[in-house]
């Protein structure tokens, strides 16, 4: 079966109030994740990557024992029979030379990970809060991970301050040396795809995941993938990201690059975004050279080859413009076409212009089709500003918009 999951989604607070993850949504419980994938979403499995929080263990085991959920045989949690769990942690790492990173260690059962809590809970001042730094490198994170029987993604590799390629190295065996080959998949985050991702030789044999890093509900799903395994399970995903037995991610659906947050190079004196060819490594406009460096640049300065060289078996990534980023489409809009149509992922990708458009104005199902068809005008993103869509071709021309993978 192939199925619709995010492995990368944030708790804003436990079932009591109690914060997680300080910048994400108050309604960001680990409870209201698994019904906004099962009910809005049309998500199958979900990788809530807080769980190493004493709080949401608490709140886990709370579930379990009121039979909200239950252990899944093969790994991960059932939420009402609609959306398995993957409990999961994200953890920042310190290099030797200072570089730091992110990772998200995924687990099958719950032992699994409190044991893992622990074990990494004396490297960090506040395991209640998301994304600690734990002062450990990489490479002994990994090692943690993998003795507790987890499962080990590079987070976001490509953003500039915080990330594998980003922040730390030119290339991943400069971190994990001859473990490199224990870490099966790398989440390309939200600035990058395969085609930049894929210029990098390295990364030839690794699968690429696209996950949401959401930060609120409504952006769950934002990005995801579709996974060919047979039953929704922690064992089965192992297997795909491995590319075993037939088992595979089937398709990456994501934001176009553009919309990333860092896709371009973006001063910090004059907050100008590139537009140039990239590399660009200094401000376009002031000259400075104190800029943050964009994911489309960083990886331009580091590829292998000038064109993606891609294995055959590399997923597809589609790009979509979720519904949040079309102009027009507000709040009330967005809930009457996912109330008609039963899910965001229905809305973007099976719905007919002219179902939208008995539900939104004409202009606004055009916009939609149009997006779906990757012929929205979009303004880049830098600097950690969203890049956005624009509905007039014009004002996208007056910006002197790049084309993606272009500069």
């Amino acid at each position: 079966m192939i199925l619709a999951c995010d492995l990368h989604v944030h708790i804003g607070r436990s079932s009591r109030g109690e914060p997680v993850k300080i910048t994400a949504a108050r309604s960001l419980t680990f409870e209201n994740i698994a019904r906004e994938c099962a009910d809005r979403k049309g998500v199958v499995v979900v990788g809530v990557v807080d769980c190493a929080s004493p709080a949401v263990i608490r709140d886990i085991e709370d579930l379990l024992d009121a039979g909200e959920m239950r252990p899944v045989e093969g790994g991960g949690l059932d939420y009402r029979g609609k959306v398995t769990v993957i409990p999961a942690a994200e953890f920042e790492t310190r290099e030797p030379g200072g570089g730091l990173s992110h990772h998200v260690s995924y687990f099958g059962e719950i032992g699994q990970l409190k044991a893992f809590s622990a074990a990494v809970g004396g490297h960090v001042t506040n395991l209640q809060l998301s994304s600690q730094q734990c002062g450990l490198p990489a490479r002994e994170l990994l090692r943690i991970c993998l003795d507790h029987g987890g499962t080990f993604v590079p987070a976001h590799c490509f953003t500039p301050h915080k990330s594998l390629y980003g922040a730390c190295a030119r290339r991943g065996e400069e971190v994990f040396g001859g473990d490199w080959g224990a870490i099966p998949a790398i989440e390309l985050g939200l600035s990058a795809d395969s085609l930049l991702a894929d210029r990098i030789g390295e990364l030839a044999e690794k699968t690429f995941v696209s996950n949401s890093d959401s930060h609120s509900l409504p952006k769950i799903a934002r990005e995801y993938q579709l996974i060919e395994m047979e039953k929704p399970t922690f064992e089965e995903l192992g297997k795909a990201l491995g590319r075993e037995e037939g088992r595979h991610v089937a398709a990456n659906f994501g934001l176009d690059p553009r919309l990333g947050k860092y896709h371009r190079t973006c001063c910090e004196h004059c907050r100008w975004i590139a537009r140039g060819p990239a590399p660009v490594t200094a401000c376009e406009q002031c000259g400075s050279m104190e800029v943050v460096m964009g994911v489309l640049d960083r990886i331009m300065s580091i590829a292998d080859h000038g064109e993606a060289v891609q294995p055959p078996w590399r997923a597809p990534y589609r790009y979509q413009v979720p519904l949040q980023f079309v102009p027009g489409v507000g709040s009330v809009a967005l809930n009457r076409l996912i109330n008609a149509f039963g899910s965001e992922m229905a809305v973007l990708h099976e719905a007919r212009e002219e179902e939208i458009a008995r539900l939104v104005t004409p202009k606004v199902a055009r916009l939609i089709a149009m997006a779906r068809e990757g012929r929205l005008p979009l303004v880049a993103g830098g600097g950690g500003k969203y890049g956005r869509a624009v509905s007039d071709p014009g004002k996208a021309a007056q910006l002197g918009l790049p084309g993606l993978g272009d500069g």
